[in-house]
């Protein structure tokens, strides 16, 4: 007998009889929480999540063991969902959860592939070449870092906006480390705290907007409280910032590529296409985002037509054939602008890792346990206090997980507090170094500089921060609540 098989027969040993918690055969709910396949579930998650937070350590991949426990949670659901005459249940289940990573999963896509365009044609690295040579003071440099990060972040991601500030940092603050570190801090914050008051900021205001939960133009009533969650911590650190200036960089010549602006220009219309998608015709985001893919790649052809009239360069493609005719494929003509080459990089795995917490998490909620943690924290504690404990959560475990949770547990509160738990779980991960994808980012970037030891020490301060963004949304909020 094969492995396989053996599990299978173990499982069915072990399965007792179930109570049905619904009403009727055809839409069956088993309760699995006081059940083996629950509790190994359970363990499946946690030994996965723990292998996630190690990543480092063991140089293994997060979307590796996320995606193994998601395949083995279902299984044992599927086969427990059999032995008690429900063959489809599971299935259907499963597929409601696949529909809503589908839907991010091509979103996020979209917003890679612009981020990746936007980096091949020199657009950050201008900016970078614009910072080094204007020859700002250490103090000047900290906020503009800390600044730019608050307002780029809101349409690219919190992480590329912390590789490319820390960047400016290690350039600059070379002589400097105590410069660099501080310098790491103020750019996690603030590109957590400028995700969490817009739907591209950040994963988790993402699955919230296309919940339908929070609208579009709602997520701006957390901008002064991202800007104190910012500001507060900033301040503080700012009269430990070193006194002058660094010295002259000779920096190499950072120049955009033809055609950064327009592609910049066509990332917003594409946005704006995602939110009258859904604001106007009820249609998902995912659907408007895909019809701006349309435009990059209009441009892209534009681009490759008229590759003379740029200096060529070499890449490999990803999958040429979705973007360059057969016939040109066999011509000898160069083949310049390409980016898909980019998005099939680390991308992929912070995708694959999204789909096995999604789907992870999900099965968990279909056996009961998000339901019993939902009463407990929400039904108990009161959703204030739930939220605020959600954010501190979101330092520990990635902000992902915690908020699909959430909004799998769908508790019953008001307006104001779903933007509460937006923001905690946005501005949360500042909390601790490991607490958000750029600070883990920025502890290898900046290797035996920005640590977790040095994070941690500014913790208090950070802390501070958070705990004035709450009060201060609780306050310009109120008529939410």
């Amino acid at each position: 007998m094969n492995l396989v098989a053996r599990f299978t027969a173990l499982l069915f040993i072990f399965l007792p009889t179930l109570a049905f918690s619904a009403a009727t055969r055809e839409h069956p709910q088993l309760d699995l929480t006081d059940h083996t396949v629950g509790y190994m579930a359970l363990v499946v998650f946690v030994v996965a999540y723990t292998l996630v937070i190690f990543e480092e350590q063991l140089h293994l991949r997060k979307s590796k063991p996320v995606l193994l426990a998601a395949g083995l949670i279902w299984i044992m659901i599927a086969i427990v969902y059999q032995q008690n005459g429900f063959d489809h249940a599971a299935e259907i289940a499963i597929r409601h959860n696949f529909l809503e990573y589908s839907e991010l999963f091509f979103f996020l896509l979209v917003a890679m592939t612009y981020i990746n365009a936007m980096i091949e044609r020199g657009v950050f690295d201008a900016l970078r070449g614009w910072l080094v040579e204007k020859a700002f003071s250490y103090k000047a440099l900290f906020w503009l870092l800390g600044i730019l990060s608050f307002f780029i972040s809101p349409v690219a991601d919190n992480l590329t906006t912390a590789l490319i500030m820390c960047t400016v940092a290690l350039t600059v603050g070379s002589k400097e480390p105590k410069f660099v570190a501080i310098s790491c801090i103020t750019i996690v914050v603030g590109a957590n705290a400028g995700g969490a008051f817009s739907p591209f900021g950040d994963i988790t205001t993402l699955m919230v907007w296309q919940k339908g939960i929070v609208q579009f133009s709602e997520f701006f009533a957390l901008f002064l409280p991202s800007v104190v969650n910012f500001v507060v911590p900033a301040a503080i650190m700012h009269f430990f910032i070193p006194s002058g200036s660094p010295d002259p960089i000779e920096d190499e010549d950072l120049t955009m590529k033809r055609g950064g602006i327009i592609i910049v220009v066509l990332f917003l219309l594409t946005i704006a296409t995602a939110v009258s998608f859904h604001n106007f015709l009820h249609l998902p985001p995912a659907i408007g985002m895909m019809t701006g893919l349309a435009y990059l790649k209009f441009f892209g052809y534009y681009l490759k037509r008229t590759v003379s009239d740029e200096q060529t360069y070499s890449e490999n493609s990803f999958q040429e054939s979705m973007d360059v005719e057969s016939s040109e494929r066999h011509t000898s003509k160069p083949k310049g602008f390409d980016v898909f080459d980019k998005v099939a990089g680390a991308e992929w795995d912070t995708l694959f890792f999204f789909y096995g917490v999604i789907m992870a998490v999900g099965g968990l909620g279909f056996i009961g346990y998000l339901g019993m943690v939902s009463e407990a924290m929400y039904g108990q504690l009161g959703p204030t206090t739930a939220n605020i404990i959600v954010g501190v959560l979101s330092a520990i475990v990635d902000n992902i997980p915690v908020m699909f949770a959430v909004l799998t547990m769908q508790p019953d509160m008001s307006h104001g507090q779903w933007l509460l738990v937006t923001l905690t779980a946005g501005v949360g991960g500042s909390l601790l170094s490991i607490g958000s994808a750029a600070g883990v980012a920025l502890m290898g970037q900046a290797r035996g500089i920005y640590t977790f030891a040095s994070h941690l020490k500014w913790t208090p301060v950070i802390a501070l921060g958070y705990v004035a963004s709450i009060y201060v949304h609780m306050w310009v909020n109120a008529a939410h609540f």
